[in-house]
């Protein structure tokens, strides 16, 4: 038993400090989203590069804020299984899901083709794509998580955090005035937030601005978005893996993170789980990822974020048009 005890503490010792001060930097961002009702993870990306001179090579934060970055990023995944259940789907209709996976994997395609135009990596322009089409920063970081180690790979999933953040609280200001504008009904209102807006806490807020309703629908077309997240980092794994000339041919590993998810979803799809144990699943994954993008944004320089212009931010937005203008098609030709 105590040779356990020693074990453990020589893991977590060197892992605390780091870990700690990622924790208050995420429980502040709740503070102060709370308060001014400004996205949590924007303030957890701000919070987390003012702070980023704690992580030094020789700090002893460094190993901690590593460890948040990572292990802690992929337990806050996992739980986003709790947030879906397959049954979704049925209630939505196999059109309406038909027409998200189009939007979700169009969108994603002209991020990698856009990137390429402006001189940008394919993978940036899969990351933004991702991003955008299905659930704002989470995917951001699902994604970036089974990308390959780069010189630049934290630097870009914190302008995509960043750019999508943004958008998608630009649009839950303007898209309730463009849905009461084309006098839609609750249905039609809430597929068009819930399957444009890129965070699900954005497209609450904007779906119950509009009428109870409209929340509901557009809170369940959202969640069917996040069911693709899977499908979606599966195909990407396929594809960096075939692309890496030396591993050519061989099938990737799924990850650990993927596999929990898939539990939790079909556990959340088979069983009526208690309402107060599905909240505390979601707090502590909302907790986790804003912990994990604190930690992201102290492993970053922000002079690094500046040498890349205004290319990434157009991509963005030409991205966020893309899926809003094919979600409004389906919706007046449907």
């Amino acid at each position: 038993m105590r040779r356990v005890s020693n074990a453990l503490k020589a893991y977590v010792s060197p892992l605390w400090q780091g870990a700690s001060i990622a924790a208050m930097t995420g429980l502040a961002a709740l503070f102060l989203s709370e308060h001014y009702g400004a996205p949590a993870m924007l303030f957890a990306l701000l919070l987390g590069m003012a702070v980023s001179f704690l992580y030094q090579s020789d700090s002893p934060c460094a190993k901690g804020i590593d460890f948040t970055g990572s292990t802690i990023l992929r337990v806050g995944i996992v739980l986003l299984g709790t947030r879906i259940a397959l049954g979704d789907l049925i209630t939505l209709g196999w059109q309406t899901a038909l027409m998200l996976a189009g939007a979700i994997f169009t969108t994603i395609i002209l991020g990698v083709i856009l990137a390429r135009v402006f001189g940008l990596q394919k993978r940036f322009g899969a990351l933004t794509g991702g991003s955008v089409a299905i659930c704002g920063a989470s995917a951001a970081l699902a994604i970036s998580s089974i990308m390959p180690n780069s010189e630049h790979k934290e630097r870009d999933t914190l302008l995509t955090v960043i750019g999508v953040t943004a958008m998608s609280t630009i649009a839950m200001i303007l898209y309730p005035i463009i849905v009461n504008y084309l006098e839609f009904d609750a249905h039609n209102a809430g597929v068009f937030l819930g399957g444009t807006i890129h965070d699900v806490a954005q497209v609450v807020g904007a779906g119950y601005s509009v009428s109870p309703e409209t929340g509901d629908i557009a809170t369940l077309t959202k969640l069917v978005r996040v069911a693709m997240l899977l499908p979606v980092v599966l195909i990407m794994m396929v594809i960096i893996n075939r692309s890496n000339q030396s591993n050519k041919g061989d099938l990737p590993k799924v990850p650990g993170f993927l596999i929990g998810f898939v539990i939790l979803m079909v556990i959340n799809s088979c069983f009526s789980l208690p309402s107060v144990l599905l909240e505390s699943a979601n707090e502590l994954s909302k907790f986790f990822l804003i912990t994990a993008i604190a930690a992201i944004g102290m492993k970053t320089n922000l002079g690094k974020l500046t040498e890349v212009g205004i290319k990434p931010i157009i991509l963005i937005v030409a991205e966020t048009v893309w899926i809003a203008l094919l979600i409004l098609g389906f919706i007046f030709f449907n």
